[in-house]
């Protein structure tokens, strides 16, 4: 196994910025549970962190590693701020072309891995849960999985919240900026329901999306009516809650389980 951090020059965000990285490239067999994921070659994940992460997160506090031996996949994990992996229309401020485009095509290029929509996925949690499901439906050509871990995604709540001048998520300042009219929000394609129902009225291939919440956790809700939404849309979605709170041990375990529900569903079918 390989890890690293590297720093390059993105575009799409006009800044050097860094990545984390896991390669399972001499994995010592007798450490791997199932051997029939290193029947194929190894799939891509890139793994988002949460509201004041950084690259590192998953790798520190997270099993990335760990997921990485034992599915053959290389990770990749992006520092991208506090922005919920939003584009904000100009050059310097495109994280989600950033995460969706630009990050792959590097990875592509450098690492002459070959990333495709067939095997790659991303994923996250918290507002890298959001993130993951939003550039998943903004980059559906990229991406054949999501998989979100407690995800940040309560947006009919964050409008109400900015409207009432509340600070009890995030600086009502910092919300303004990154969403900007509240009364806009939620009809916007900042609001993953619209995302998805656009890419269905259009025909396009849309990624499976793996959601899990603790029930324990305050945004338990806003996945469970997510969850409702993609039931009544008739969408590929896998979506199951469990004892837990918004941390470690919680995504820790959904990960794992996101995992070994999602690769066979889509990638490693018999």
């Amino acid at each position: 196994m390989a890890t690293g951090r590297m720093e390059f020059h993105a575009d799409s965000i006009m800044q050097h910025t860094n990545f984390s990285f896991v390669f399972p490239n001499d994995v010592e067999m007798e450490e791997v549970r199932d051997l029939r994921y290193y029947d194929r070659d190894a799939r891509n994940l890139i793994l988002l962190h949460g509201l004041t992460g950084t690259d590192t997160d998953w790798l520190y506090g997270g099993i990335a590693q760990q997921v990485s031996i034992q599915y053959n996949l290389n990770v990749f994990m992006p520092t991208a701020g506090n922005t919920f992996y939003l584009d904000r229309g100009y050059c310097g401020g495109n994280y989600c072309t950033f995460i969706g485009k630009e990050l792959p095509e590097y990875l592509r290029t450098t690492f002459g891995i070959k990333m495709e929509r067939e095997n790659t996925m991303i994923g996250g949690l918290s507002m890298g849960g959001y993130g993951a499901i939003h550039v998943a439906l903004a980059f559906p050509e990229a991406f054949s999985a999501c998989i979100a871990l407690s995800s940040a995604i309560h947006m009919e709540d964050m409008a109400s919240m900015m409207r009432a001048g509340s600070e009890e998520a995030i600086p009502l300042k910092m919300a303004k900026e990154l969403f900007g009219d509240p009364d806009q929000l939620v009809s916007s394609d900042m609001n993953p329901q619209v995302q998805y129902r656009r890419l269905k009225e259009s025909g396009s291939e849309i990624p499976f999306i793996y959601l899990a919440c603790g029930t324990e956790d305050d945004l338990c809700g806003a996945n469970r009516a997510f969850a409702d939404f993609l039931r009544a849309e008739k969408a590929d979605y896998y979506y199951e809650d469990g004892p837990g709170r918004h941390d470690w041990f919680f995504w820790n375990e959904y990960l794992d389980r996101g995992l070994r529900y999602t690769l066979p569903h889509v990638f490693d079918k018999p």
